[in-house]
This record gives structure tokens, C-alpha cells and sequence, in this order.
């Protein structure tokens, strides 16, 4: 029988003690099978990230890192950033998609930083999420793989294996991060994130997940009742 998957309308009913519960049960196991597991965009400093971040939105991590090899040489400081000319950043991003408004973006938030933060890029939420173009996912990133802070990063990945989990049921990444947030320890929220964007690169992918080869199944109600996911 065909598997009909779970759309973003579909209404999900968790029980938060039983997320909980699972959370901790899980934790462990997806540790051990990515000991390694962190952001796979590359960068030296929050500035990098930040920028990287930008970019990756609708685009891959792969072809981020190819871009960003480059224009991190080109652009080594916020000043650089700020002071180019628009045209010129939008050619050296253009691979990445939707480069117009990507360039918009990058140069108005490295002007802000250099106008109101003394050129450093800021560690607060408050504050990072007033730049142009940055919601709390980009904030978030930064804020847990440039600063070392907490912070629940809700890509595409971790709405999907959240509902398929019975995590959460919201699909809107902002209600499913507050809903994370009180079910995973604060000190494995930037972690746990990444743990559920590998595992749903490598297993449990949007149209055809590897239940059989998932070493977690047992805790998914969806691998259980294929008319679930």
C-alpha cells in the first residue's frame, strides 16, 4: 500500500510528555551515529556565517561553500561588504539563487553592523534579527555555531522529522522552535538540530525515507503506520 505523506495542513496531535520522553530516548542514538554532526557551511567568523547563511536560503550547503571559497577571498572584512557596489556582489553570488535580493541583504546588513554595532556582528537575538533579511532560523544559526549559545535552528529537515516524530505538529519553523524548545535539554538545542538535518539528508528524506535503515523507527509513529508520513 503507497505511503500518502503528512502535508503542512495536516493536524497532528502531540502529547508534550510523551515528545519529551521520546527526546531523550532518541538523543543518544543519533549522537552515536553522527559523532561529528555540526553545520556543514563553512566559515571563520560570525560575519562568514552570517553571510553564508544568507545565501544558503533555497540553495544548498554544497554550492554555498563553492561560492563563499571565493568571494570570503574577495571580501575579507564587513568594510568590503558594505562599500562594494551592489551590482558587483549580486555576480558573485548569482549561483546561489535569488542573488537580488540575497545582495540586498548582505550589503545592508554589513552596513548595520558597521553603523551600529562598530562593525561586529551582534550575539543577541533582539538584535539579529532586525537586519534585513535575517529571520530567526539565520539568527539562529549564528547564534549556536559562531557565538556557542543554544539556539534551534528550524530548516525543512527539522520541520519534517519533527512531525513525522510527533515532536510537534506545527509546520511554521518560529512555533515549532518555542515547541523544541521545551522538550530538548537547552544545553543539546544547536546539536539536536543538526542531528535531525543530517538524518534527514542521509535517512529520513522527504519523499522516499529509509525506514528500514533507520535505526530510530522505533520511535516513529509514521515508520510504524505508513499512512502517517
Amino acid at each position: 500500500m503507497p505511503r500518502k505523506a503528512v502535508g503542512k495542513k495536516t493536524k497532528i496531535k502531540v502529547d508534550r510528555a510523551q515528545a519529551a520522553e521520546k527526546v531523550r530516548r532518541i538523543l543518544p542514538v543519533l549522537k552515536r551515529i553522527y559523532p561529528q554532526a555540526k553545520t556543514a557551511l563553512r566559515f571563520k567568523n560570525p560575519l562568514e556565517l552570517l553571510i553564508a547563511t544568507i545565501l544558503s536560503a533555497q540553495c544548498t550547503d554544497v554550492r554555498v561553500n563553492m561560492v563563499t571559497k571565493e568571494v570570503f577571498k574577495k571580501y575579507k572584512s564587513v568594510q568590503d561588504w558594505a562599500k562594494a557596489d551592489l551590482k558587483e556582489i549580486e555576480s558573485d553570488i548569482k549561483s546561489t539563487g535569488f542573488y537580488r535580493n540575497k545582495a540586498i541583504s548582505i550589503k545592508g546588513v554589513c552596513t548595520e553592523v558597521i553603523e551600529r554595532f562598530g562593525g561586529k556582528v551582534p550575539d543577541t537575538m533582539d538584535e539579529l534579527v532586525q537586519f534585513p533579511g535575517v529571520g530567526r532560523k539565520t539568527a539562529n544559526v549564528v547564534l549556536g555555531n559562531a557565538f556557542g549559545k543554544p539556539a534551534i535552528a528550524c530548516d525543512t529537515h527539522v520541520i519534517r522529522l519533527s512531525r513525522r516524530l510527533r515532536l510537534s505538529g506545527n509546520s511554521d519553523a518560529v512555533k515549532l522552535e518555542f515547541d523544541l524548545a521545551e522538550i530538548v535539554p537547552e544545553k543539546d538545542w544547536t546539536l539536536f538540530s543538526h542531528l535531525l538535518i543530517l538524518h534527514g539528508r542521509n535517512v529520513c528524506k522527504a519523499r522516499k525515507p529509509d525506514c528500514e535503515n533507520c535505526r530510530i523507527d522505533k520511535f516513529c509513529p509514521a515508520a510504524n503506520e505508513p499512512a502517517l508520513w
